[in-house]
């Protein structure tokens, strides 16, 4: 009975390990395509399939993209208004998060709630007025106006963090007050230190969601000083012809700082999955 239940075990194991690799398979292809097609000759690119070896391999792409359309300073900008939206979110969703989690004040859970209903409203409802407000200010085509709107805290990030603290025991933080300490100093000493893994997770998402996005830099930039790299790809794309090998080996190179970011934090982020009981 035990080695026919070790081998149902294993069976089952072995069938799990499986589907994982299928499934990783099947998420890393386009990936992989992208960067396969990126290293072929544009000759090459829409004349043999995508998953046909690049063979013999060329740089030309990368050169031509990186030299030609100022590849670099399209992630640079990306990198600056990822970066600086990042900063302004961990900063302010921890702190509203605080707010919601841990402490008591009239009307919290209403205002909560309602905040967090507006994560239904579309965010092309908000195109038109957030563009107005920019254009009055006089932020239209610069770095204030790209990172002003999403820079302190959406509902989803305040949400995320939020659940997390609500799972911190309590009996640390009244340990931290009796010992003297004030709501900024369990905030920082006892609730942050505890907090790696959601603010990673928190950072990982939020700067993949904003390299990535096109549309409101696509309103709020008129030119080439702050135009990010999703900016970059798409011009590459005629209205009559299109690039194809240079939009690839860009979409390759703006891949990178994206796969840079996962790797560094993907521990962090299992972690807090696995403490929080996310899906």
């Amino acid at each position: 009975m035990k080695r026919t239940q070790l081998k149902r075990t294993q069976l089952k194991r072995s069938a799990l390990y499986l589907a994982l690799l299928m499934g990783a398979a099947v998420a890393v292809a386009p990936y992989l395509m992208t960067l396969n097609s990126a290293l072929k000759e544009p000759s090459r690119v829409l004349t043999t399939p995508a998953w046909e070896p690049a063979f013999p391999a060329t740089l030309g792409n990368f050169a031509k993209v990186w030299s030609e359309y100022d590849m670099a300073g399209f992630l640079l900008h990306s990198l600056v208004y990822a970066g600086a939206v990042t900063i302004g979110q961990v900063v302010f969703s921890t702190m509203a998060a605080y707010a919601f989690g841990r402490m008591s004040f009239p009307g919290r859970d209403a205002l909560f709630w309602g905040y967090l209903a507006t994560m239904m409203v579309p965010q092309i409802v908000t195109l038109v007025p957030l563009f107005l407000i920019m254009r009055e200010l006089g932020l239209i085509d610069t770095y204030l106006g790209l990172i002003l709107p999403t820079a302190f805290g959406t509902p989803y990030g305040i949400f995320l963090v939020r659940q997390y603290f609500r799972t911190i025991p309590r009996d640390l933080e009244s340990a931290a007050r009796i010992d003297g300490g004030g709501t900024w100093t369990v905030l920082t000493r006892v609730v942050l230190p505890l907090s790696r893994p959601i603010l990673a997770t928190l950072a990982t998402i939020t700067f993949i969601t904003t390299w990535n996005t096109l549309l409101w830099p696509l309103i709020i930039t008129n030119g080439d000083a702050v135009r990010v790299v999703t900016l970059g790809i798409s011009a590459l794309k005629g209205q009559y012809s299109s690039q194809y090998h240079l939009i690839l080996a860009a979409a390759a190179l703006a891949l990178l700082p994206l796969v840079v970011i996962f790797l560094l934090f993907q521990r962090h982020i299992v972690r807090s999955i696995a403490l929080t009981g996310l899906k």
